[in-house]
């Protein structure tokens, strides 16, 4: 639960988001050590183990002892955001009335395959 409140910190994700990204992000799942077939802890399980840390005035410590571990090592931990776009695809020749493409299509490489299109985010 430790791994997964660091996480849930320096990702900047509510509780929610938080159960949605281990369901959904293999490399949150294998960073937290849980497997594909574990049971993953549900929103209200995060968010009280988040409140326990809190309660005992324990999260400050943690961060304070995580970030100077990471420091030492030359390695250091800033919050950053998970972007995941989703591609409008639209055909190659989409032309506006001026028989020009649109400037908001463009192309973009998913994994291994171009697709042509926008991305809305």
């Amino acid at each position: 639960m430790l791994r997964i409140h660091c996480m849930q910190h320096w990702y900047n994700l509510s509780d929610g988001a938080m159960e949605d990204a281990l369901y959904e992000i293999a490399s949150m799942r294998l960073f937290a050590r849980l497997s594909l077939d574990s049971a993953l802890p549900d929103r209200t399980t995060i968010m009280n183990f988040r409140h326990l840390l809190e309660q005992h005035q324990l999260a400050r410590q943690l961060f304070n002892t995580i970030n100077r571990w990471l420091a030492e090592a030359g390695v250091m931990m800033t919050q950053g955001t998970l972007v995941d776009a989703t591609i409008i695809e639209a055909p190659s020749s989409t032309k506006n009335k001026e028989q020009q493409r649109d400037p908001e299509m463009h192309q973009t490489k998913k994994g291994n395959q171009w697709h042509f299109g926008m991305k809305a985010h």
